[in-house]
């Protein structure tokens, strides 16, 4: 009876911790979202190219971030993960604030880079965090709610645009945020403890520090973390191009949405997309994480099944979104896909943590992030970004930017592949890490 308070209040307590690291989250991706959002701003200031704002959307943060996140995982699997993610929150946000005063080209892509930096120094910690707060049955649910950091931080990065820009401008807005992230950085300073690692795997976790190589080596041989990888790479390869680009193509393509003093055409567009990501892309995360965690207790191939078949439904109306000639069918065509989109975040994830060794958690998702974001966040503005050029004298850039989305088509298909692949080798590797994971533990 004494043992009830103390495990009421640690769920009162892991409740706290996850949501705020979802907040964590929600900001990271307001600070990476926020350049493809301010992209035609900046573009009209300093003259950049689209292949240009292609680099400073995707390569410039990805080219560290990818690199980066693999010694700070390391790290993370070896000292205080709550440290690691506070610093990780100042630096980024700091850099944010920079890219705000760029006055080139090079001095942006700069700054970009260090966002990236610090950015690399979240997820895996907050990940490993996470997984030592929840048992295994719980996971993607857990880590369905900080993936919601995704879709939140991309709706407010919408809904602060159109709150923002026109009163302190596209450099204002940066500095703003970067000072909201490191105000957030001392709140978790103050609040989080760090968790005891595998302490819901087992009884007296013993943990042989392992280096990165032999992490790679170990996860690189498990077939579904492989497969789960490369589909949510190929998948957010399109979703992030996506991101970059869609709010370029709108006002290329109704350029009365630009801010004008006379109507609040800007501040309505921002404030639909905003919502839609919030509700449609949030949604879609969550709830794909809850049906996916429940038919997984039946069948553990659902957490690549789920993923690859709301796709179908998925990408065929977000193609569709940037050929219809009607604003309200856009957005009602991107919501559409937008709930498919966000559903492989949370069984993507928890497969990434369960998976893994315990003592390699944090590498898991380091690993994961590393090839999803050179591929995805690297590859997916920076290559429409330079289709759009290629295309643009023959078809103008309005036509342009519609066709290189429309291209998208393809890495959309490796990713259905990779979700089917994954299904069909789930079940043994799944068994297979819960008996290595039971040996690690020790238990009595």
């Amino acid at each position: 009876m004494k043992d009830a308070p103390v495990m009421s209040e640690s769920k009162r307590y892991r409740t706290l911790v996850l949501w705020l690291l979802t907040l964590m989250y929600v900001m990271s991706f307001i600070d990476r979202q926020i350049i493809g959002i301010l992209s035609p701003f900046i573009k009209a200031e300093m003259g950049f190219t689209d292949a240009q704002l292609g680099w400073l959307k995707g390569l410039a943060f990805a080219l560290l971030y990818s690199i980066v996140g693999i010694p700070i995982a390391w790290l993370a699997d070896r000292y205080s993960r709550k440290k690691i993610v506070t610093i990780s929150l100042i630096a980024w946000s700091a850099f944010t604030a920079l890219t705000g005063t760029a006055n080139s080209f090079l001095h942006m892509f700069l700054a970009r880079v260090g966002v990236g930096i610090g950015e690399a120094g979240g997820s895996p910690p907050a990940h490993s965090m996470i997984s030592d707060l929840y048992p295994k049955e719980q996971r993607a649910s857990a880590l369905g709610v900080y993936s919601l950091g995704i879709p939140i931080g991309i709706g407010f990065s919408y809904l602060l645009a159109g709150a923002l820009v026109e009163s302190l401008g596209w450099r204002g807005t940066l500095l703003f945020l970067g000072i909201a992230g490191i105000a957030l950085a001392i709140v978790l300073a103050l609040v989080i403890k760090e968790p005891k690692r595998g302490q819901l795997d087992g009884h007296d976790i013993q943990l042989k520090s392992v280096g990165i190589g032999e992490s790679i080596s170990t996860l690189a041989k498990i077939p579904s973390w492989w497969a789960m990888c490369m589909g949510i790479a190929w998948v957010s390869f399109g979703g992030y191009a996506v991101s970059a680009w869609g709010i370029d193509y709108v006002m290329r393509f109704k350029p009365e949405y630009m801010p004008n003093p006379d109507n609040n055409n800007f501040e309505w567009l921002m404030f639909w997309f905003g919502m839609i990501h919030l509700f449609g892309y949030g949604a879609g995360t969550y709830f794909g994480a809850v049906i996916t965690e429940k038919l997984a207790k039946k069948n553990i191939s659902f957490y690549g099944i789920m993923p690859g078949a709301v796709l179908f439904i998925g990408v065929p109306a977000l193609i569709g979104a940037f050929w219809v000639q009607n604003i309200h069918l856009h957005l009602l065509l991107v919501t559409i896909y937008l709930l498919s989109a966000g559903v492989y975040l949370g069984p993507s994830f928890a497969a990434a943590q369960t998976l893994a060794p315990i003592n390699m958690r944090a590498m898991s998702t380091a690993l994961f992030f590393l090839i999803l974001n050179i591929i995805a966040l690297g590859g997916g503005p920076t290559y429409v970004g330079w289709m759009s050029t290629f295309l643009t004298e023959a078809h103008g850039e309005t036509h342009a930017l519609r066709l290189a989305i429309s291209s998208l088509v393809v890495p959309y298909v490796i990713s259905i592949i990779a979700f089917f692949l994954a299904a069909k080798t789930l079940p043994k590797d799944w068994a297979e890490a819960e008996s290595r994971n039971k040996i690690m533990a020790n238990q009595e």
